[in-house]
C-alpha cells in the first residue's frame, strides 16, 4: 500500500512510497484513512537525522474492518485516529479502540482529523491551569491547531486571554476566535496575569514569566523557536512576583484517555461549540511544502490532506 515515508534529505523530507499493509490484532481495527492532519510535530520529527517517522499523528478514516475482540467502533464507522507514534498517513492503519473515537455525521472527516493533537493538548493544559472564570491568560505560540482550540475554550470558560504573536505572523483568525493580540512582548505593559501558557522558548518565552502577578502560574508546554528559556531568580525577587512554573507534556499517562477526550472534542464540534480552521487542503502528494509552510509560521490553522 501506499504511505508517506522519510527520505532521509533535509530538502525533501516526505514522499509517497510502498509500506507493507497492517494486520490488526485482535484488539485492533484496520482503518480505510482518508484525511491526515499534520503536525509541527511532525516536521520535528521527519527533520531528525536518520529518523524512521512516518507522518501522521492525526488522521480521520472508515473502519474497514472491526476488531475481532469486539472492542471499538463498528465496520463503516466514521472515526478519528490520534497515533502519537505516527504512521497515519498512509491508505490503511491498524489501531485500538483508545486511539479511536467515532465522528458525528455533521462533522466533515477533514474537521475531525486536525482536532486530536491540538485538541487534545489544548484541553489538557487548561485543565491543568485549573478554573478559568474570570482569569486572564497571556499565551504564546497560539497561532495554529493547539492555539485555536485552546483561546476557544479559554474564552467559553469566562477568561480573558491575550496571544503574543510575531510581527507578519496572520492573527485575525486569533482575533475573531475571542484573544486580544499583542505583536510586542516589551509593549505588554500589564503585569498582572493570573496565567501564562508559554510555548516559543528564547527571549520571548522569558519575557512573559514577568507578566505574571505574585503566585500566578507559568506553564511551559513547548520550545517552538529551539532556544530554552532564561529564569533569572534575582530579577523575579525584585519584580516582586512568585510564581509557580510547571512543565507540562501532553502524553502523561499511558494514553487510555484519548478515546474518551477526543469524543469531547468532536461532540463540541457537533454542538458548533468549537470550531476547526483549516487553513490549507491538499493532496497528500503535496505534504512537504506543506510541513515547509507549517515550519516557517506562514500557515494560520491546520494543514489536512486527502488520501486517494
Amino acid at each position: 500500500m501506499r504511505a508517506l515515508i522519510p527520505t532521509g534529505n533535509p530538502e525533501t523530507l516526505t514522499e509517497l512510497g510502498e509500506v507493507e499493509l497492517p494486520t490488526p490484532q485482535r484488539h485492533e481495527a484496520l482503518i480505510r484513512v482518508t484525511d491526515v492532519a499534520l503536525n509541527r510535530a511532525d516536521f520535528l520529527y521527519l527533520s531528525a537525522p536518520s529518523t524512521t517517522f512516518r507522518p501522521g499523528i492525526d488522521a480521520a478514516g472508515v473502519v474497514a474492518k472491526a476488531a475481532v475482540d469486539g472492542s471499538g467502533p463498528a465496520e463503516g464507522s466514521r472515526v478519528a485516529l490520534h497515533l502519537p507514534s505516527g504512521g497515519g498517513a498512509a491508505e490503511y492503519v491498524a489501531a485500538s479502540a483508545d486511539r479511536l473515537a467515532v465522528v458525528p455525521d455533521n462533522v466533515d472527516s477533514a474537521d475531525a482529523a486536525a482536532l486530536p493533537l491540538g485538541g487534545l493538548v489544548a484541553q489538557r493544559l487548561l485543565a491543568l491551569a485549573g478554573p478559568l472564570e474570570g482569569r486572564r491568560i497571556l499565551a504564546t505560540g497560539v497561532g495554529g491547531g493547539v492555539g485555536q482550540v485552546l483561546i476557544q475554550l479559554a474564552v467559553a470558560e469566562g477568561a480573558e486571554i491575550t496571544a503574543v504573536a510575531a510581527q507578519g505572523q496572520p492573527t485575525d483568525h486569533m482575533a475573531a476566535l475571542g484573544a486580544k493580540i499583542a505583536l510586542d512582548i516589551d509593549a505588554v505593559e500589564d503585569t498582572a496575569f493570573d496565567i501564562v501558557l508559554e510555548s516559543v522558548g528564547g527571549d520571548l518565552g522569558s519575557k512573559t514569566a514577568h507578566k505574571l502577578r505574585p503566585g500566578g502560574q507559568f506553564l511551559w508546554f513547548g520550545q517552538a523557536s529551539g532556544s530554552p528559556i532564561t529564569l533569572d531568580f534575582f530579577r523575579q525577587v525584585q519584580g516582586g512576583a512568585s510564581l509557580t512554573l510547571r512543565h507540562f507534556v501532553y502524553g502523561d499517562g499511558d494514553g487510555s484517555r484519548d478515546a474518551e477526550d477526543m469524543d469531547a472534542l468532536l461532540d463540541l464540534a457537533s454542538q458548533g461549540k468549537l470550531r476547526v480552521e483549516i487553513g490549507r487542503r491538499d493532496n497528500w502528494a503535496g505534504a512537504d511544502s506543506l510541513l515547509k509552510e507549517m515550519a516557517a509560521g506562514r500557515l494560520r490553522g491546520k494543514a489536512v490532506l486527502g488520501v486517494d
